[in-house]
């Protein structure tokens, strides 16, 4: 009769006496400092920050010509007369006026093209014929057309606006309801879902980070693209009760005509935080509330 062999334990793997064993805490609080490096907007403001020292401290030991790049601390200065003196607030919200208009009426229609193409083939046929067309021509390009269509004007910028909204959203969008698993959609079957409690309790929350994917880079091209047609005929733009009129990108053009060379780069450090703070106070705050908390995305 054969014996079993006996297991043999190595020293360093011998736990000893448990009694000992320390245990440490499943959940502890965050102290201040935790809490301040967990939130996305101040890691991104050091990071500002940061690039600002470095601005300053370029200009100041290397000896540019303020012509190329002035101080930090010019620029600075600059912001702070250009809202004080120069309306610069009335024109930040004359841009975001034209934005707002052109980025709802755009997902309004990219909405549209998404629903076609998600119920019909012939649909998702002109989607992607549409896409393939027109996303890859720079909105911009657009320009000189919407003149002629729509004149100088706020109509013509939001025409142009469009182009830079639609084709994003609706495009990650249907890329994200194509991308809802098959299983995903038997197991909403089976619970009884359907029509429109179908749609909004199991395919928008499977496709929402690419829903959401396409709302920002729909706003980054249409916030570039303002600023951009801003810079041809931004003063025709929105006219206002003062002395000043049009938006970020004439009074960067404005500027620069003057050789107001600070005044230019507070044009477009404006328009840079801008950016930041929409994304960070707005497109980072859905985030975390929704595909992060459902444990879609990692932090």
């Amino acid at each position: 009769m054969s014996t079993l062999p006996q297991t043999v334990v190595r020293p360093e793997f011998d736990a000893g006496d448990l009694s000992e064993a320390s245990h440490g805490d499943v959940a502890r609080k965050l102290s201040l400092w935790e809490k301040l490096v967990d939130m996305d907007g101040v890691r991104k403001l050091t990071i500002l920050i940061a690039l600002m020292m470095a601005w300053e401290l370029y200009t100041r030991l290397s000896g540019v010509s303020e012509y190329i790049l002035p101080k930090f601390s010019d620029t600075a200065v600059a912001l702070y007369d250009a809202v004080l003196n120069d309306q610069l607030l009335i024109m930040i919200k004359n841009s975001m006026t034209v934005l707002l208009t052109g980025y709802a009426i755009g997902l309004v229609i990219a909405t549209l093209l998404t629903t076609a193409a998600i119920m019909t083939r012939f649909g998702s046929d002109v989607l992607s014929t549409l896409t393939a067309m027109l996303n890859p021509l720079p909105a911009i390009a657009l320009l000189p057309l919407a003149l002629l269509w729509f004149g100088l004007g706020s109509s013509s910028v939001v025409f142009t606006l469009l182009h830079s909204v639609i084709w994003p959203v609706a495009l990650n969008a249907h890329t994200g309801f194509m991308g809802v698993s098959e299983t995903q959609r038997m197991v909403g079957r089976n619970y009884g879902l359907k029509g429109v409690s179908y749609v909004t309790k199991l395919l928008i929350p499977a496709a929402f980070p690419s829903i959401l994917m396409g709302l920002k880079v729909g706003w980054a091209y249409a916030w570039r693209t303002l600023i951009a047609a801003e810079l041809v005929f931004g003063g025709a733009i929105a006219d206002t009760s003062g002395t000043q009129s049009g938006g970020l990108g004439w009074f960067v053009f404005a500027n620069q005509m003057d050789l107001r060379i600070p005044y230019v780069f507070a044009g477009l450090f404006t328009v840079i935080l801008v950016g930041v703070l929409v994304e960070s106070l707005i497109f980072s705050t859905i985030e975390s509330r929704t595909v992060r908390r459902w444990g879609m995305q990692s932090s």
